[in-house]
């Protein structure tokens, strides 16, 4: 079982307390050919998440999502299912340490 990550708080504008987060995804099944990466793209601007989606040989996609916490479970939840033409079988979390390393999220 892998260790606790660790997460970061910070208040924003309004005082109220945030959670950073880091959530390490692989995505399987049906996930490449299907935009797949660009509509994770979209959905994670829309919940202002940094980080970057990608094809990984195989046919599996992977993905690093940094930020709030339930807006980073939010997206997770969102690649489960995935765009209208992917068929996703499974997709494997791992929490790590929040890094804040990104300014957006992109295609790698």
């Amino acid at each position: 079982m892998p260790e606790k990550a660790e997460y970061v708080i910070f208040y924003n504008m309004k005082g109220s307390k945030a959670k950073l987060v880091r959530g390490h995804l692989l995505i399987k099944g049906r996930v490449q050919g299907v935009f797949f990466r660009a509509s994770t793209v979209r959905v994670a601007r829309e919940h202002n998440i940094t980080g970057w989606v990608a094809n990984r040989s195989g046919g599996t996609v992977e993905a690093v999502l940094e930020g709030d916490k339930g807006a980073v479970e939010k997206v997770i939840k969102w690649c489960r299912s995935g765009p209208p033409m992917a068929m996703v079988e499974g997709v494997e979390v791992t929490w790590e340490d929040y890094r804040g390393e990104f300014t957006e999220f992109s295609v790698k």
